[in-house]
């Protein structure tokens, strides 16, 4: 099936711009990514479904220089089922904001950037890319910052696990930073910014706001079903929050017993 069976089936009528240079630029102006060929899309190229081809088009902006962001979904009317997808390059379209109105001194995140990747989903089911531009209004960012961008940054599951453990044992975020970069080889390797950890930790205790107390008080009263000597006792203020709480398992009960005396931990010694 040809291209222009496919933009018919999909029932776009709108002329796609696939020119590679604009009129206003000059062929300087134009920056193309060197690419390796089996890593560049390709027009008629298939797909078994849209992240398949997303995470493609993701893995060669990587390669390229440049993040990835949706641009616009057609939908097939009543069924509701995607028939059309386009992404483009994240600095596609224009500022509405004039220069004089920038409260703060950064970079122009719109640019006039016309690459893009468009798809329309064919009477097999697959998806094919009908449109692919390549071309840059813009410099491509270089391989030690490419990391930064936003589509090639992301927590990924195991990471969370890790710094939940980390948390949990006191470690600050920084060190986990450190740690997360030794692991990976290179801060550029990690997949995430401090700034992603952060973010991520922040999401957790804002999750889990308003009930530590109450998994505080499961963990106690799972402790007392394992061991009947185990002692706890919590205290809430008049609005029914958390003040103080005291707990002795059947151990610290006979050291007690014997000794008179109590030692205590510091868990936060030197992680500060």
């Amino acid at each position: 099936m040809s291209v222009e069976q496919l933009e018919a089936n999909s029932d776009c009528r709108r002329v796609e711009d696939i020119s590679l240079l604009s009129h206003s630029k000059s062929v300087d102006d134009v920056y193309i990514p060197q690419v390796a060929e089996n890593c560049k899309p390709k027009v008629e190229q298939e797909f078994e479904s849209i992240d398949g081809a997303h995470e493609f088009y993701i893995k060669y902006a990587k390669e390229a220089g440049f993040s990835v962001r949706s641009s616009s979904t057609k939908r097939c009317k009543g069924v509701k089922e995607v028939v059309r997808k386009e992404f483009v390059c994240f600095k596609e379209g224009v500022s509405s904001i004039k220069d004089g109105e920038r409260k703060r001194c950064r970079g122009m995140t719109r640019e006039n950037c016309k690459a893009k990747l468009a798809m329309v989903r064919s009477k097999t089911g697959k998806f094919v890319i009908t449109v692919f531009v390549e071309e840059h209004s813009h410099p491509l960012s270089t391989p030690r910052r490419v990391h930064l961008l936003r589509s090639h940054r992301s927590v990924s599951e195991a990471k969370k696990s890790l710094t939940l453990q980390f948390s949990a044992a006191n470690v600050p975020t920084h060190q986990q930073i450190s740690i997360l970069e030794f692991e990976a080889g290179g801060i550029e390797n990690i997949g995430c910014t401090k700034k992603d950890i952060y973010n991520h930790e922040a999401k957790v205790r804002n999750e889990l706001r308003g009930q530590d107390a109450e998994l505080l008080k499961e963990y106690f009263l799972t402790e007392q079903e394992k061991d009947p000597c185990f002692f706890f006792k919590i205290d809430v203020d008049d609005d029914g929050k958390l003040k103080r709480y005291f707990w002795a398992d059947s151990v610290s009960r006979r050291a007690y017993g014997c000794f008179g005396d109590v030692v205590v931990f510091d868990t936060t010694y030197n992680t500060n």
